[in-house]
């Protein structure tokens, strides 16, 4: 960890661990697909060379593991937890890794899961790792804040939808970061729109995008737009994310890599 990203309320990497880029993907609002495009992020920066990893802090909603098709138990030795790998090689740590199966519900407080995310970064070892994507539940509360204050974040991404409200959603996670001295890299707006298979057709079935304007305002980048694809669904589904073959995100680990 670099000295200047320290404060009062740091965690520790472990002694045995590396990591040098921390990225967060937040929303200010669930069901807009975060944890897809963390998933998607990381396979791309995995597919151009990088030793990549996802820190799953969605305690009580954890999806990733399910995306690429891994199960529990994670491995441990005296010194650490271990990540589990996928098939690419992408290290992964989550609450579901951790649990006899993977539908008991994680019915803890806050206070108990914020405290899990640090241990995800402080017990785990994570070897080499170029560029570590953490997973955010949505929204301001314990675990974003947790995650902001303890974590070295290089930056964030915010993740919304289409539709009308997705300006206050984003305002709030763009606010957060902004008070709490975060860069933000961009935002990426999910189920952009349709593209018909058959007539090549694009219907924008969840509202007309205005994320373009909402960039503007806030003085960050647009990213991406991704589409609503039942391909990728059913790919993540089966725990294939890694056989995506869409590059979205091309663009954007090129100005991660710079």
């Amino acid at each position: 960890m670099n000295a200047d990203k320290k404060n009062e309320f740091s965690v520790e990497l472990h002694e045995k661990s590396s990591v040098k880029k921390v990225i967060g993907v937040v929303s200010g609002k669930g069901g807009v697909g975060k944890s897809l495009v963390t998933s998607l992020m990381a396979v791309i920066m995995q597919r151009r060379g990088h030793q990549v990893a996802i820190l799953d802090a969605d305690i009580t909603g954890p999806s990733i593991p399910k995306s690429f098709g891994l199960k529990g138990p994670a491995g441990a030795t005296e010194e650490g937890l271990l990540p589990v790998m996928s098939k690419s090689g992408i290290q992964i740590m989550s609450v579901n890794l951790l649990l006899s199966d993977a539908t008991d519900p994680v019915v803890w407080r806050g206070p108990i899961i914020a405290g899990t995310v640090k241990q995800f970064w402080s017990e785990v070892i994570w070897e080499d790792v170029d560029y570590m994507f953490v997973d955010l539940p949505p929204g301001t509360g314990d675990v974003p804040l947790t995650v902001f204050q303890s974590l070295p974040l290089d930056g964030i991404v915010v993740v919304a939808s289409p539709q009308e409200l997705v300006n206050m959603v984003v305002a709030k996670a763009v606010k957060m970061a902004q008070k709490m001295n975060i860069p933000i890299l961009g935002l990426v707006e999910n189920m952009s729109y349709f593209k018909c298979p058959d007539c090549g057709s694009v219907h924008e079935i969840f509202g007309k995008s205005n994320m373009e304007a909402v960039a503007e305002q806030y003085g960050v980048p647009l990213l991406e737009k991704i589409p609503v694809d039942p391909i990728i669904a059913d790919l993540c589904d089966k725990g294939l994310i890694e056989m995506v073959k869409e590059n979205w995100f091309e663009e954007f680990a090129k100005v991660l890599e710079k």
